[in-house]
C-alpha cells in the first residue's frame, strides 16, 4: 500500500467510531475525563473506586458528554509506569459498570496494547494513546485489526521526562509535521483515515509558550484533514497566564475552550462537563461560533 495524501485542505465532517458516527458540528464534542488513579494531577485518587468512578461517569454524561474516556495509568509529568496488570485491575470493573449503564461511546485512554485489547473487548470504541500509537509495538497492529477509532497524540518524551526542558525550533511546525508523519503511518498500517483524531498534546512536552502558541494556531492542524482533540482542561499554563498556581482552573478551562471552539476545534476532552457545556451553548447563542470555519 502507498503512503497517503495527508495534505487536504477538507475538514472531517464526522468520525467514525467502531459502532458509532460522530458528527462533527459547529459546537465542539465533549470528552468527559474518568480518571481510575491514585495520581493524575487533577483529581487523583477521587475515583480509584469502581463504584465511585462509574458514578462520576453517569455524571458526565448526564451533564452532556459526548464521550467518555476511561484511563487507569496518570501520565502527569514525572509520573511512574505501571504495569498492564495493574492497569487492567483498575479499569476493567469500571469499564464493565460504565458500558452495562452508559449510552456515550466509550475511550479507553492508554498506551499498552494489552489494555487496549480487553477494553475493546468490552465494548469500547476508541483508543486514546498518549505515546501516538508508538509506545506498544502491537498497538498500531490492534487498532487496524480491530476497526477501532484511535486518537493519536503528540509527546515530547515520556511523562517521566517530558518537562525536563522541552525544546523545539517551531512548536506549531513540528508538532504538526510529526502528526503528519504519524496520520501517514497509520493510513499506511491499515487504519481507516476516517477512524483518526489528531491531538497536538497540550502540556505534554511543552512550555508554557509552547502551549500557548499551539492553542493560539491550532487551525494550522485542520488541513490535514482529521478531527482535532484538544485537552486543555485543568492544566497548569492556565494557572501559570493567572499568576497563581493554586487558583481555581474552572474558569481559565472555560475560557480556553471558548476560544478552541471559534477556531473550529472538534472535541475537547475536559473535567468539568456542566459548565463547558453550558458556556458552549451561550457562546453559540450569542454569535460565537458565527466566525467559525465551515466544516466543507
Amino acid at each position: 500500500m502507498g503512503m497517503a495524501d495527508t495534505s487536504s485542505t477538507k475538514s472531517a465532517m464526522y468520525w467514525q467510531l467502531r459502532h458509532t458516527r460522530l458528527a462533527l458540528k459547529r459546537q465542539p464534542l465533549l470528552m468527559g475525563i474518568v480518571n481510575v488513579t491514585p495520581d493524575s494531577f487533577s483529581d487523583g485518587g477521587m475515583f480509584l473506586n469502581p463504584e465511585r468512578a462509574v458514578q462520576h461517569a453517569l455524571e458526565l454524561v448526564d451533564a452532556g458528554a459526548d464521550i467518555l474516556d476511561i484511563g487507569g495509568e496518570s501520565t502527569r509529568q514525572y509520573s511512574t509506569p505501571i504495569t498492564p496488570e495493574e492497569e487492567l485491575r483498575r479499569v476493567m470493573p469500571v469499564l464493565r459498570g460504565v458500558r452495562r449503564q452508559c449510552p456515550v461511546p466509550v475511550s479507553i485512554d492508554t498506551s499498552k496494547a494489552a489494555v487496549a485489547r480487553a477494553a475493546l473487548d468490552e465494548g469500547v470504541q476508541i483508543i486514546n494513546d498518549v505515546t501516538g500509537l508508538e509506545g506498544d509495538p502491537e498497538m498500531l497492529p490492534l487498532a487496524a485489526r480491530s476497526d477501532a477509532a484511535v486518537c493519536v497524540m503528540h509527546m515530547q518524551g515520556t511523562p517521566a521526562t517530558m518537562q525536563h526542558r522541552p525544546s523545539y525550533g517551531n512548536v506549531v511546525e513540528e508538532v504538526r509535521a510529526y502528526l503528519a508523519a504519524r496520520l501517514a503511518t497509520l493510513l499506511h498500517a491499515g487504519v481507516a483515515a476516517d477512524h483518526i483524531c489528531l491531538d497536538p498534546g497540550i502540556g505534554f512536552g511543552k512550555t508554557l509558550a509552547h502551549n500557548l502558541q499551539l492553542l493560539q494556531h491550532c487551525r494550522r492542524f485542520k488541513d490535514l484533514g482529521c478531527p482535532l482533540l484538544i485537552g486543555h482542561s485543568r492544566k497548569g499554563f492556565i494557572g501559570q497566564v493567572l499568576g497563581d498556581g493554586d487558583a481555581d482552573r474552572t474558569a481559565g478551562t472555560i475560557g480556553v475552550a471558548l476560544a478552541l471552539a471559534a477556531a473550529g476545534v472538534n472535541v475537547l476532552r475536559v473535567h468539568d462537563m456542566r459548565p463547558v457545556r453550558q458556556a458552549l451553548q451561550l457562546f453559540a447563542a450569542a454569535g460565537g461560533l458565527e466566525s467559525r470555519e465551515p466544516l466543507t
